[in-house]
């Protein structure tokens, strides 16, 4: 598997999965326009990380921004192969408690806008370059599940799924691929809601070898769709959840001792 002379725009790169794909991606040889909301962020992963990367504050939810990412990619790097659409937000609350301007409308103009934005302006770049291309997006686990306290990020995340496999069937006269991937629980800061709530134990338990997920793993499965190794994978979801969709707890080991 190979990035080399790649060219990707990144959105979310300084988060937990963000960061682990931007390293990754460096490491496979591409060259990454980075944008994330914070401008001191930013500059501690380009002084890390070299020329191979470059770095654009954004706004997911603003198209204007958004476009002029893919433009900035091209005129800093002369091209652009990948765009990975990966900035993402959320927090556990109970739906009967949802104020809708804090608790629906944010999420879902990161999520889901911020995707549909990304989406729309990778191809029309890569049309207007008459080249091929390749988007990948962060869904997650929850974009194919009911789970209490993240409605928000669930129905945002399912609206990443289908935009995954409309988007590849339009793009698809223009060589442009577009995926998904799915990751199940990461060990990443999102994650600090659940501690607060005293839920840590009870949602690493629910991946199949009860441990969170790391981002360098979902950051390999990313660098993987984005490659030309994945030529024949489009308009999917890869899930990369280690079996948190495909299982209830394995109750016999739970109550062998009873």
């Amino acid at each position: 598997m190979s990035l080399e002379g790649k060219v990707a725009v990144l959105t979310g790169a300084c988060g937990g999965i963000g960061k682990a794909i931007t390293r990754t991606f460096v490491s496979q040889g591409a060259r990454v326009l980075a944008t994330d909301l914070s401008a001191p962020a930013l500059a501690d992963l380009q002084q890390e990380l070299g020329d191979s990367v470059a770095t654009m504050v954004l706004d997911v939810s603003d198209f204007t921004a958004v476009t002029s990412a893919m433009d900035r990619a091209v005129e800093t790097f002369g091209t652009l192969d990948v765009v990975m659409n990966n900035a993402g937000t959320g927090a556990p609350k109970l739906l009967l408690e949802h104020e809708p301007a804090q608790d629906y409308d944010p999420i879902t103009a990161v999520n889901q806008n911020g995707v549909y934005y990304g989406i729309l302006a990778a191809g029309r770049k890569f049309v207007e370059l008459d080249r091929p291309g390749v988007i990948v997006n962060t869904s997650s686990v929850y974009g194919t599940m009911a789970s209490e306290l993240t409605f928000s990020y669930n129905v945002s995340k399912a609206a990443v799924d289908m935009m995954t496999k409309c988007a590849a069937l339009e793009f698809a006269p223009h060589n442009i691929r577009v995926c998904a991937v799915a990751p199940g629980r990461v060990n990443t800061p999102i994650i600090e809601g659940y501690k607060a709530l005293g839920l840590l134990e009870h949602i690493t338990r629910e991946q199949m070898r009860e441990r969170l997920i790391e981002p360098e793993e979902i950051a390999r499965v990313v660098a993987f769709l984005a490659s030309d190794e994945a030529g024949c994978i489009n308009g999917t979801t890869v899930e990369a959840g280690d079996g948190f969709s495909g299982f209830k707890y394995p109750l016999t080991q739970r109550f062998a001792s009873a």
